[in-house]
């Protein structure tokens, strides 16, 4: 069902865009648009510099991930508390609610790397949240080192859902003080690529 909505999605975009100039083709009807859901943590602001450009590349819903209570300000204690939570399999709970899940027909899930895992609010919303059926599409920032087994996690953890190849991208270095540096000119050099992935995985389609 999943791969046949796909395919529709194609074939309405490339039949929506007679008259426009540009080369690419993206899901215009507003029914299909309102069928994406991305959900993303963010704490330096670059995985939400991502989401919003995925955003509007495809539209959706956008929705940020919120604990009921935060992490701290302060890094390194955020560090040890996300290593013990890591340990211990601690799920924090999630103040953001999400309204009929089942409506959507994929989901972007974007996240930095901590620990180099998933961090634990986001093991929290795949816990809380049945993806089975569903397209599922992660995007992530990091520090440099890359996702860890961050995407494994989501295959491992929707494992009923066709997880499409994700995408990832430096972003800040708080360890150093580096904050959101997805801008200006890294922001352009992130649309560019951001783009390229979404006609490789096929959700933008690109006209002869």
């Amino acid at each position: 069902m999943t791969n046949m909505f796909l395919a529709f999605i194609l074939f309405i975009s490339a039949c929506s865009t007679s008259g426009k100039k540009d080369s690419e083709t993206t899901m215009d009807s507003t029914y299909y648009r309102n069928k994406i859901l991305i959900v993303y943590l963010s704490r330096t602001n670059n995985t939400k510099v991502i989401a919003e450009i995925i955003h509007q590349k495809v539209g959706g819903t956008l929705v940020p991930l919120k604990l009921e209570k935060p992490y701290p300000e302060n890094y390194q204690a955020t560090v040890q508390q996300v290593v013990t939570e890591n340990e211990t399999g601690y799920l924090p709970p999630l103040k953001t609610k999400i309204d009929s899940i089942q409506n959507y027909d994929i989901v972007f899930l974007g996240f930095p790397t901590w620990d180099m895992k998933m961090p634990p609010p986001m093991k929290s919303f795949l816990h809380q949240y049945d993806l089975s059926g569903k397209t599922v599409i992660p995007f992530n920032t990091n520090a440099g080192y890359g996702t860890g087994s961050g995407f494994q996690t989501v295959k491992e953890l929707c494992p009923n859902s066709k997880v499409l190849e994700g995408f990832e991208i430096k972003g800040g270095v708080e360890r150093d003080g580096i904050f959101l540096s997805i801008k200006n000119e890294r922001r352009t050099e992130a649309e560019r690529k951001v783009q390229q992935w979404l006609k490789k995985i096929g959700l933008i389609k690109e006209t002869p």
